[in-house]
């Protein structure tokens, strides 16, 4: 698990920033029904290729170009503009890249199941 940065105040809702290889994420919506955060990766970074058992979530891309991999070899590539949005079902491989010389920022809101990561291959070693 990550380490925690930060933690700030934006009204009544308590805001995590959590460092990560690839950037870092804000955490700023949290409760027992959904989860809602930005994403910040670095140009020239991607998550892990992974799949969620139960995880259910849908990103829009706020800032930058996004490269999204599907698929257990990441064959089918979706280039997403800033405004674009894309829903990930429990079960699909995929892998988020800013590889086109940008950094990407985007929202993400899914169900509660954060730990529900199954990792196929992975940058950082994690």
């Amino acid at each position: 698990m990550a380490i925690m940065d930060d933690v700030y105040r934006n009204g009544d809702s308590v805001i995590r920033v959590i460092d990560k290889p690839w950037g870092h994420e804000e955490i700023w919506a949290e409760t027992e029904y959904y989860i809602g955060k930005f994403l910040y990766i670095t140009d020239g970074h991607k998550l892990s290729r992974q799949y969620h058992q139960v995880k259910d979530e849908t990103i829009v891309v706020l800032e930058g170009l996004l490269t999204l991999e599907i698929g257990e070899d990441g064959s089918e590539i979706v280039i997403l503009p800033p405004g674009a949005a894309y829903r990930i079902h429990p079960g699909v491989v995929h892998r988020f890249c800013a590889d086109n010389k940008t950094d990407v920022r985007l929202a993400e809101v899914s169900t509660t199941e954060l730990l529900d990561i199954v990792r196929i291959e992975d940058d950082y070693d994690r």
